[in-house]
């Protein structure tokens, strides 16, 4: 113990705390870690960020904005883009911006509004907090941080989308939330080939779609890559972790189901692996109407709970329930069709190769849908889907046709047809639907 004239200072290193002696009474504990640690992490989490590859979002989202939070699931690039943001817009050791990650020791021993009010004496401007779903409470205080530092920008990003949906609604209003996908098959071939193509409209793709039929032929043959990004091509980490990607898969699917779904929605732990059962049942369905008492049968839940965790799995992102009319669907109502929320997850829990229709119907309506168009089940007489309210898309082989398109919607009808490089018409390559962003 060092003497300071009445006060004497104790050091615990196992905890990085500073102790200062007052008088016989007491201690007042003095936080030892500074801003400057934070800088010193920011510079390692910074080093080695790739900068080659920038996803479409980064051009997307506002980064002016005072409160913006990324949601998206884990291993889709959140973190990279934001520390590839600081990268291109700010030099090295500039501390107008700070880049931290919530599930840090330090986040243990301090609060976001105690760095925030650190941050903004020294100069801080922009504030990036990752993993932001680790720090319990954290959307009050980050409500309190938006109203009291009008000066300060602050990006969130967060992996559990049950805890951010669920902490959203105390910043409504004040944060502009933006999803983040996985790949498109347009970035999975720019990072494949090295050459990107600019993504197009889903209106210019309906219009002209040869005009991008040919732009991406003179670059690659999309059909060589197809296969692969079908089955290994969503998720960024597959590029360099092949070997071990859908082990990767299914213990962030196992996370979602054991952890997020317990705490944040109240399954119970005893129907835990019946629900990665279901995964496995979804994943071998054909694309037709969903039975859901052969559903409820197969997996041994009642139809009341499993219309709830089919509700809580597609929040989740780990599949899609699509209806007739979205306007008029009710809490608890039966879906028309379940898909997987991509092809990476359908190979992944299917216990055998996927059925074709059912892999073709996944990857149109995940990139559909990760493009911010709506996507409703079209019915047995109007075609496989309608987008947006307008327009109908089959989807299917080579020798699909128009046959099971209701004659009223054949002027707004097209085919997504796989295995062609060239569209014919409104006979669109299927392919062609993954460059919608």
């Amino acid at each position: 113990m060092d003497r300071l004239g009445r006060r004497s200072v104790y050091y615990d290193k196992q905890f990085s705390l500073k102790f200062v002696y007052c008088n016989k009474q007491c201690y007042i504990r003095v936080k030892n870690e500074t801003m400057d640690s934070l800088f010193d992490r920011q510079i390692e989490y910074l080093t080695d960020v790739p900068m080659s590859f920038t996803r479409r979002m980064m051009d997307v989202i506002d980064w002016d904005s005072r409160l913006v939070i990324i949601r998206g699931p884990k291993g889709v690039g959140k973190s990279t883009l934001m520390q590839q943001y600081i990268l291109k817009n700010y030099e090295p050791m500039d501390r107008k911006v700070l880049y931290c990650s919530a599930d840090t020791a330090y986040f243990a021993s301090h609060t976001l509004i105690e760095t925030a009010s650190e941050f903004v004496k020294h100069g801080g401007r922009h504030l990036f907090l990752d993993e932001i779903h680790k720090y319990g409470n954290w959307s009050r205080e980050v409500k309190e941080i938006h109203d009291l530092y009008k000066g300060l920008r602050v990006v969130l990003s967060g992996s559990s989308l049950l805890h951010i949906n669920d902490g959203q609604s105390d910043l409504s209003r004040r944060a502009d939330v933006y999803d983040m996908p996985g790949l498109s098959f347009r970035e999975y071939l720019w990072f494949k080939t090295g050459n990107e193509t600019e993504p197009v409209s889903l209106a210019e793709l309906l219009a002209r779609p040869n005009d991008l039929c040919l732009k991406v032929r003179g670059i690659c043959r999309p059909l060589e890559y197809f296969s692969d990004y079908l089955s290994s091509g969503y998720y960024p980490f597959s590029f360099e972790k092949k070997k071990t990607y859908r082990k990767l898969i299914e213990n962030v699917t196992n996370y979602i189901i054991e952890s997020e779904l317990t705490e944040c929605r109240g399954v119970s732990i005893a129907n835990v692996r019946k629900i990665k059962g279901m995964l496995q049942v979804i994943s071998s369905m054909l694309p037709y109407l969903v039975d859901m008492s052969k559903l409820s049968k197969s997996v041994s839940i009642d139809r009341v709970t499993l219309l709830k965790y089919l509700k809580y799995l597609d929040e989740a992102k780990l599949i899609r329930c699509l209806y007739t009319e979205l306007d008029k669907i009710t809490d608890l109502q039966k879906p028309e069709k379940i898909l997987m929320d991509n092809t990476n997850l359908l190979y992944t829990f299917s216990m055998k190769e996927p059925e074709i229709g059912t892999v073709r119907e996944t990857f149109f309506c995940n990139q559909l849908s990760s493009a911010g168009h709506v996507v409703e089940y079209g019915g047995m007489k109007t075609g496989d889907f309608r987008i947006d309210g307008q327009n109908v898309i089959e989807v299917g082989g080579a020798g699909k046709d128009y046959s099971q398109i209701d004659d009223d919607d054949i002027g707004n009808a097209a085919l997504a047809v796989d295995n062609i490089e060239v569209a014919n018409g409104k006979k669109i390559p299927l392919w062609a639907f993954g460059f919608l962003y």
